[in-house]
């Protein structure tokens, strides 16, 4: 008996809680929204500081639309769309954690996907646009839309979601 639960705590502390996880998203909201303030408050709109030159700036620019600017132009009603999905897709990402937190890279993913779409979605919420800093380019030739702190965790967390889903059919075979 002495060995089933010792192997079974060993075993919940190989787990991930979901209050970890829900720990580590705020940790990306708080980062993005506090990078978002800083720029804001030390920038006026389309206003570039070099920080590698001819690769990298940091830059003050709105998106109203979605990734690549997508829907952009579409009038307003866009703002409330995106906050719905947002919504939603926060709400489908939680159960998710809930039911598979204890996967480490999956809840990594997920993590970095929720944490960023709440940074953003606070930003549409309360701005109706959200505010995109980080600018990469090839000297001036060639620009990488502008981007924040979120749209870099939602990057990463999706490259990881792939990652973990090649990894699941490699283990399956």
């Amino acid at each position: 008996m002495a060995r089933s639960s010792r192997s079974s705590r060993a075993g919940r502390r190989g787990q991930v809680s979901l209050l970890s996880w829900l720990a580590l998203a705020a940790l990306i909201i708080v980062v993005d929204q506090l990078t978002k303030l800083l720029v804001v408050s030390r920038f006026q709109t389309a206003e570039r500081l070099a920080l590698i030159s001819g690769w990298l700036d940091l830059t003050l620019v709105y998106n109203t639309g979605a990734a690549f600017s997508f829907l952009a132009g579409a009038g307003g009603w866009q703002r409330w769309f995106f906050v719905g999905i947002g919504v939603a897709a926060t709400g489908f990402i939680l159960f998710l954690l809930a039911r598979h937190g204890s996967q480490r890279l999956f809840g990594l993913a997920l993590t970095l996907i929720l944490g960023g779409a709440i940074g953003n979605l606070i930003d549409r919420i309360l701005q109706g646009k959200v505010t995109d800093f980080v600018l990469v380019h090839w000297q001036e030739r060639w620009f990488f839309p502008a981007f924040n702190v979120a749209d870099a965790a939602i990057t990463v967390g999706a490259a990881l979601l792939i990652l973990d889903e090649l990894l699941r059919v490699r283990r399956s075979r």
